[in-house]
């Protein structure tokens, strides 16, 4: 019953018995409101969007939780995994579902899932994410604003989906302090964000300011203008000079808002203008502070301050860890909020309606998409020359398929042609490939590499292989039949007789805690850690995907990145 009790953490199916207290529209609607409010404030906009343009690349799938803690995808054909692809319409429309409660969930925290049959002869249900300033009270039911009407829920008598009624669900990510309230990071900061807006605001005061002009001029009563060519007599100074102001705000480029004016007195009045200024210390003290106070809502948001406030001073190995980090902190948390909401109010419901054991599964988000770093192939390309992957293993990477891979003959005419070829010439890369990647091993080590250093990382090496295969005994891809062969294997060469594909190394968190030992050897040898971190976890996600067993000789390559940045 614990694990039923966590599902239901976060999400309240509107029925009966809910309909007074966590399904009912209201609580904490008022900093809501605020909170929407400052949507279109740059910061706020630019951090909601970033989130839900990073949940939509997660992928939902039906599976059960395993022992171990990993999770096995529904079988193909499985009520659940048809049930979890319908959500939505299917993939298309799940991203754009998850898109949308990434923003909800970034600002106020809360959202709710309007499933309802669509309208007229076309079949299906039509998903929809309203806000919680679009959902209102009326009477025993709901009433939901979709596409600017009003919709009805009525409330259910129980958990089973209707067929021919909307079905409305909360989704929120709770506070800690009231847990049927709503908390974000934009509901956290709202004092900060209104500080912005008057900060802003005042910035904004003071550059209008600068077009109307720098102060006030005194000049002695009775001094005109000379009058204009085809005018009738002399033209008024103050109202040249409002002419002049009018013009500057009008259009900010024009001369008027920077050539001065000129002006014809007689020579003993040119010692008697004066100019005033009203300039204030906090004309540059509101942007210093503006400035502070974004980076005070950065720090707030659950995720890098650097996604918000720049990665100009991040190399690409700081930029990696830093969007693993933004997943690991900002993006699955609210992935499971939506996901717990989905298996209690949607999955396990329907399947109960079909005679199926709903408690087994759940909805689960794989995010390995959004880890996986992108443009791979020139890796894989340097990779397969030193032998360490397959050429299956580099198709793979670079786009292409088995149908792609050569015949016999194609194969030896290659040889026969390649031998031709001046030793080490290079040939030329794929198109849109480049020689710059932050993973590209060179064909040989540098000098500095050591014994020590490459025993080292020859240690690290097999045990973050040893530990992976020990997890892979527990995973979908050592079934019962392989168990008996597994235990007889060096855990460290399991993944040379299982299939892993890329997606379920980071699905069944093969490699997680691996490197714990990285930054000491680093300093120990003088190296960057983040970059021999990255070296090696790739070069073992290299090896598990492609099912290659790790050899000593291949160890100096693996490094050499790392090495030579050093240098």
């Amino acid at each position: 019953m614990t694990t039923r009790k966590e599902l239901t953490a976060s999400a309240a199916r509107y029925t009966i018995a809910t309909a007074k207290t966590t399904a009912k529209p209201g609580g904490g609607r008022g900093d809501q409101g605020r909170a929407w409010g400052f949507y279109r404030t740059p910061e706020v906009r630019s951090f909601a969007n970033w989130i839900g343009n990073a949940m939509s690349g997660a992928t939902l799938f039906a599976g059960r939780v395993l022992p171990g803690g990993a999770i096995e995808p529904a079988p193909e054909g499985h009520p659940a995994a048809r049930i979890v692809g319908e959500i939505a319409g299917g993939s298309q429309g799940q991203a754009e579902l998850l898109r949308e409660y990434g923003r909800h969930l970034a600002v106020a925290g809360e959202a709710w899932t309007v499933v309802r049959p669509r309208e007229g002869e076309r079949e299906g249900l039509d998903w929809h994410v309203v806000s919680v300033l679009e959902m209102t009270g009326k009477g025993a039911s709901l009433e939901a604003t979709i596409d600017g009407k009003p919709v009805a829920i009525p409330a259910a008598q129980d958990t089973k989906i209707p067929k021919d009624a909307p079905v409305a669900i909360r989704v929120w990510d709770p506070s800690p302090m009231r847990h049927e309230e709503a908390d974000s990071p934009v509901l956290g900061s709202l004092n900060e964000l209104e500080e912005l807006r008057l900060l802003s605001a005042a910035v904004r005061a003071i550059t209008l300011s600068r077009l109307t002009g720098r102060g006030v001029i005194v000049v002695p009563k009775g001094t005109r203008f000379p009058t204009a060519p085809g005018a009738d007599g002399d033209d008024d100074l103050i109202d040249v000079f409002m002419n002049v102001a009018e013009t500057a705000i009008r259009d900010p480029e024009s001369a008027a808002a920077t050539v001065p004016i000129i002006l014809e007195v007689p020579a003993d009045m040119v010692g008697q203008i004066q100019r005033l200024t009203f300039e204030s210390d906090f004309d540059e003290l509101a942007i210093k502070l503006r400035e502070e106070n974004i980076r005070r809502f950065a720090t707030a948001a659950d995720i890098p301050a650097e996604f918000l406030l720049g990665l100009g001073d991040a190399n690409h190995w700081n930029a990696w860890t830093l969007t693993q980090e933004a997943v690991r902190l900002g993006i699955e948390p609210r992935l499971r909020v939506v996901t717990r909401a989905y298996t209690r109010y949607w999955l396990q419901p329907l399947l109960e309606g079909e005679k199926q054991d709903g408690e087994e599964w759940i909805v689960a988000a794989d995010t390995s998409l959004l880890r996986v770093r992108t443009n791979r192939s020139q890796t894989a390309l340097e990779v397969h020359e030193r032998g360490v992957i397959s050429d299956r293993a580099l198709r793979r990477e670079t786009g292409f398929d088995e149908s792609d891979a050569p015949t016999a003959e194609e194969t030896a005419k290659r040889r026969s042609d390649e031998g031709q070829q001046p030793p080490g010439q290079n040939r030329d890369l794929p198109v849109d490939e480049t020689n710059d990647q932050p993973n590209s091993i060179p064909a040989a080590a540098t000098p500095l590499t050591s014994p020590a250093l490459t025993a080292a990382a020859d240690g690290l090496i097999y045990a973050a292989l040893s530990a992976a295969g020990q997890k892979l005994k527990r995973t979908p891809a050592c079934p019962r039949s392989e168990r008996g062969r597994a235990r007889a294997t060096d855990p460290a060469q399991l993944h040379t007789h299982l299939t892993v594909s890329a997606s379920q190394i980071e699905q069944w968190s093969l490699l997680d805690g691996a490197w714990a030992r990285v930054p000491e050897i680093a300093t120990r040898y003088g190296m960057d850690s983040e970059c021999l971190t990255e070296s090696l976890d790739t070069y073992c996600r290299e090896l598990i995907a492609a099912g290659v067993p790790h050899t000593y000789d291949v160890v100096p390559a693996a490094i050499s990145t790392c090495l030579q940045d050093a240098a």
